[in-house]
């Protein structure tokens, strides 16, 4: 109990912290979120997306599962997705992974976790798929190469979804974006990947792969 009296004891304290530097934050964050962002990211806890953004609450809409993925058939993600694009209207959705992703790392050593198998089998597909690139690298580089390229299948299986089709058919404002998160040092990177129309998907998806680095 003494684990959970000290998380309300870090809430008071941060609340009197968010009130004297911004007066009236939580009366006004009440009353609506606008945010311009949806944040797609791993369940992680060393990854928690408003801070290594720099967001204040109500400036990101998140969705988080373990390793990132996307999946045509999770209607949780996927209500979060129409959600943020029909309803706040965010202008961009960013897929972030992060290497070290013990979902990433599993799946590459084929082990088993009990029912999170189910769910890895979605990065299994992305594995097999870029199997003869990643085996021509050492085990560290595959590691974080996969992280990487699962990141960027994840940013197409958006662009392919029929809620960001018909936004973009609307000429709805929507950008698609995919990042990697390095837990060592804290720096986010751009994979290079960003779609605003469905006839890009396919030349950025390329230009992403190509431009990881070389084996």
């Amino acid at each position: 109990m003494d684990d959970l009296k000290q998380l309300f004891e870090n809430n008071r304290r941060w609340v009197a912290t968010m009130t004297r530097a911004y007066p009236g934050f939580f009366e006004n964050l009440a009353q609506q979120q606008a945010p311009r962002f949806l944040w797609i990211g791993c369940a992680d806890s060393r990854v928690p997306a408003n801070e290594i953004v720099g967001l204040l609450p109500g400036e990101l809409f998140v969705h988080r599962n373990v390793s990132n993925v996307v999946a045509v058939d999770d209607p949780n993600c996927l209500t979060v997705i129409q959600y943020a694009v029909d309803v706040l209207k965010v202008e961009h959705i960013i897929v972030c992974g992060h290497f070290g992703c013990g979902g990433i790392q599993a799946t590459l050593e084929d082990r088993r976790l009990g029912l999170s198998d189910m769910w890895l089998a979605h990065v299994r597909e992305v594995k097999d798929k870029h199997q003869q690139q990643l085996e021509k690298l050492g085990s560290v580089q595959r590691f974080d190469r996969l992280c990487e390229l699962n990141v960027i299948e994840q940013v197409i299986n958006v662009s392919r979804s029929t809620i960001v089709r018909d936004a973009w058919a609307r000429e709805q404002k929507l950008t698609l974006h995919g990042f990697i998160y390095a837990v060592s040092n804290g720096l986010l990177r751009d994979l290079e990947i960003s779609i605003s129309r469905p006839e890009q998907a396919v030349q950025q998806y390329n230009l992403a792969i190509k431009n990881l680095a070389p084996a």
